[in-house]
């Protein structure tokens, strides 16, 4: 299987909640998953940004339903080291590798 990103994340966006998945290489290279709940206040995704930030993350998927993605899209200004790509649910399932690619 072809590695796109060595550092990417994806958000799965709820109404009160999102969930936060991240992927980075360990130190023998194999791939280590790092999962974390936050809230969607400001101040949660602002949370959620130096989370990405301190892990390398230059690629993030957010998938979301109706418009809950909004604030995490509003709030994007702290994202500047890392690029979000709006995903739909079918993308998501099949394409999970991919993402982040271009």
């Amino acid at each position: 299987m072809e590695v796109v990103n060595l550092r990417c994340g994806g958000l799965d966006i709820h109404k009160k909640t999102m969930a936060a998945c991240v992927i980075v290489p360990g130190p023998k290279g194999q791939p280590v998953k790092s999962v974390r709940s936050f809230g969607m206040m400001t101040d949660d995704i602002l949370a959620l940004a130096q989370w990405l930030t301190d892990e390398g993350v230059t690629q993030v998927a957010m998938e979301s339903t109706g418009v809950y993605w909004k604030p995490v899209v509003r709030h994007e200004a702290p994202f500047d080291r890392v690029r979000m790509k709006r995903a739909s649910p079918v993308d998501c399932r099949s394409s999970p590798l991919k993402l982040g690619a271009a």
